[in-house]
């Protein structure tokens, strides 16, 4: 089993896949610096948490 997400990163992660999906793909590191772009999350951790979620959420074809 894996770690639970807070609702905020999965909120912010979906709105951001729904309006940019274009811009998305299944690497973490592409899909890092396009977040980076288009959020103004200052702590790298949160940033990251983000991203990890858009590139799983892209992964599993939910878009």
């Amino acid at each position: 089993m894996g770690r639970v997400r807070p609702t905020y990163i999965k909120r912010v992660a979906i709105e951001l896949v729904r309006n940019y999906s274009d811009r998305f793909n299944e690497d973490f590191d592409h899909n890092k610096s396009i977040v980076e772009e288009l959020t103004d999350v200052e702590s790298l951790t949160m940033r990251n948490r983000i991203t990890g979620y858009v590139t799983r959420f892209r992964k599993q074809g939910q878009v």
